[in-house]
Parts: C-alpha cells; structure tokens; sequence
C-alpha cells in the first residue's frame, strides 16, 4: 500500500512538471528555446538581459543541444527544490543552535523545545542528543541533526522515554 502511495504522488508530481514543461514550450516541439525561456520570464515579471538568459541556459542545458528538453527541466526542479529543502534543514538547525558554536546541547534543545510548549526535562533532552550523537561529544552536530530529522524526530522523543 505504501508504494502504491509513493508511486502515485511521484507520478502526479512528474505530471505536474510536464504541465509547468509545457507551459514554457510555446511551439510545442518538445524542448525549451533560449527565447521561450525568456518569454516565460517576462510573463513572470522578470527582466533578464540576453546574456543572463544565455548562462541560465548553459546551466541547465546539459546535454548541449542549446534547448532543455523535459528531462533537464525535471532535473532542475527537483535539484532546486531538494536545495531548498537543505536550507530549511540548516535553517531549523540554526534555530536550536542558541549560541551559534556549530553544535545543540541538551540546554538549548531543552530552551527551544519547552519555547515551543513541549515539556521536559534537561535530563531527557540529554538522553535525546544521546540516541543521535554519533561521535560521543555530547551534543548535536549538522551532520547528527540531519539523521535525526531524516529518521523521524519522534523516535529520539520515544527511545529517552523508554529510558
């Protein structure tokens, strides 16, 4: 059931692309011109020089046939939209890092979680940091923080509980 799940929405989202794909390739040929392109823009209230609309091209064209084809296209969407999913990581991670040295202590877990209205302890918040700290120092690294919100930060919550 859950692939089924996951194939659907992966297929609604390749359908999506196609329809934001079509939209920008006016003469329908089946690829983006660097014209269309710039087309796409204006209509979107962007500006950009020939030149700036050349280099965007370059960038995402990477077969160089001087067009992006659906591929490229989808290829870029998604490599935009997991940097922007990286930012927000490194965004949230910023947010518990209170004294900005890199790292989350149980203090600043335990600052920011009881802000934002759940209770506990500094003690539970340590056995938290403890399920995820890999490397034994203590406290939450970048690299520590992405598994932790990669495998569910409720199963940090559940394993100190358990405690």
């Amino acid at each position: 059931m859950e692939q089924k799940t996951t194939t659907t929405a992966a297929a609604t989202a390749d359908e999506e692309l196609k329809r934001v794909f079509d939209q920008f390739d006016t003469n329908k040929d089946g690829k983006i011109s660097v014209s269309e392109l710039g087309e796409v823009m204006k209509s979107m209230g962007s500006n950009y020089t020939p030149e700036e609309l050349q280099r965007a091209m370059e960038d995402i064209d990477t077969d160089k046939d001087g067009f992006v084809d659906l591929a490229e296209f989808t290829q870029l969407c998604r490599s935009s939209s997991t940097a922007s999913a990286a930012a927000e990581l490194r965004d949230a991670f910023d947010l518990y890092d209170q004294n900005k040295d890199g790292l989350i202590s149980a203090a600043e877990l335990h600052q920011v979680l009881n802000r934002l209205g759940m209770r506990c302890s500094v003690e539970e918040c340590a056995k938290m940091i403890k399920n995820v700290d890999s490397d034994g120092d203590g406290s939450v690294n970048f690299e520590e923080f992405e598994k932790m919100m990669a495998n569910g930060v409720n199963n940090g919550a559940s394993a100190a509980a358990a405690h």
